[in-house]
């Protein structure tokens, strides 16, 4: 039986900011020289992001009684464990929010949901967010409850397998995949040049999808294939860990020429022949990573306009984002029944994941 995401939804922090007053934050703490401000400068303004939303108020001067990360303009490191008690806060809510956007926009409630597939690297709890929806949404109190944590970027594709995989295996399933990644909680006020450019690029949000059996009654995207590569290095050029104030992200420069080097002979082997994809979903892990693809894989001017839009407006939301970009392609109205979809994500290892999808539209 093949799989569907019939819907998806997403959710986003009531704190939006511009790129701009987060790069002279960022670029005015204590300790900082006039190289490490060009540093800051060059990355954030390169970062092709207009604006990102983050759970922290204080990131955008505003006030707020929670969390603790600014003193004027002095950002400050809280503990791990003070930052992790604010994802626990401050992500159910979100996770469901994006949840209840996914099944207003499908033909489901929330009772005809059978398993749940909650995905996040940035926080940890237990009881955790998967149970959190079967509380917050009403969910059937039988549930099968599943949670993928960090997979980092790449996860919204191993979500969406697991869930074609359950919808394969039982027709009458209903799965709920839910993203929701707080990347604001673990900012880090270092001159690394790593760190400075994961401070210039990721953002918080939600994001959600209703997958269930193919029919003629729905409108969505088909899952049809997905696959997976290792590639031979970039171990230490993207992780993810645990540290003594916040999780530690490690990005290094080494990541888009590693992408560029090796992505065309993995799209080629994962997603076949090229030239028969009409739209893509490309992980924005930044705009230096979307670049390295688009040239790669000699992509139309247009390809990753979606992937674009959504780094613009949002910034790299980790694994919510992927499923931003497929909301807008579903959206779209140009997209004829039957084009194929080619979707890319990048998380530790480096992996690289991939899925195809066919866009398919309701019979009247």
């Amino acid at each position: 039986m093949t799989a569907r995401i019939v819907s998806i939804g997403t959710a986003l922090p009531d704190t939006r900011v511009t790129q701009s007053a987060l790069r002279d934050l960022f670029a005015a703490q204590p300790g900082f020289d006039r190289k490490s401000q060009r540093l800051v400068g060059a990355a954030f303004d390169a970062a092709a992001i207009d604006t990102r939303h983050v759970v922290l108020p204080q990131l955008a001067g505003a006030a707020d009684d929670g969390l603790a990360v600014r003193d004027g303009d002095t950002l400050l490191m809280p503990p791990t464990g003070a930052r992790n008690d604010e994802y626990r806060r401050a992500a159910p809510p979100l996770f469901a929010a994006a949840a209840r956007a996914a099944l207003q926009g499908s033909a489901y409630d929330a009772s005809a949901v059978t398993h749940v597939v909650t995905v996040s690297c940035t926080g940890m709890f237990a009881p955790g967010p998967d149970y959190h929806l079967v509380r917050d949404l009403d969910l059937p109190v039988t549930v099968e409850r599943y949670h993928l944590g960090f997979i980092g970027c790449a996860a919204a594709i191993p979500a969406l397998r697991l869930a074609a995989r359950i919808v394969g295996d039982d027709a009458a399933a209903v799965v709920l995949v839910v993203c929701c990644e707080l990347c604001s909680l673990h900012w880090q006020t270092s001159s690394h040049p790593d760190q400075i450019v994961a401070a210039s690029v990721f953002a918080d949000g939600a994001a959600a999808a209703i997958v269930a059996s193919a029919d003629s009654a729905h409108d969505g995207l088909d899952l049809d294939g997905f696959a997976t590569h290792v590639t031979d290095d970039g171990e230490k050029d993207m992780a993810w860990t645990v540290g003594d104030s916040g999780f530690e992200m490690t990005l290094t420069p080494e990541v888009p020429r590693i992408i560029g080097r090796e992505i065309t002979a993995i799209a080629a082997d994962v997603l076949g022949d090229l030239a028969a994809v009409d739209a893509w979903a490309v992980h924005p892990g930044g705009r230096s990573i979307l670049d390295r693809v688009d040239s790669a894989l000699n992509l139309d001017a247009a390809a990753l306009s979606p992937s674009r839009e959504v780094l613009r407006a949002h910034g790299n939301m980790s694994s919510a984002t992927l499923l931003f970009i497929l909301r807008d392609l579903l959206a779209d109205a140009a997209l004829a029944d039957g084009a194929r979809v080619a979707a890319l994500a990048f998380g530790p290892g480096l992996t690289v994941e991939a899925a195809t999808l066919t866009r398919r539209r309701a019979v009247a």
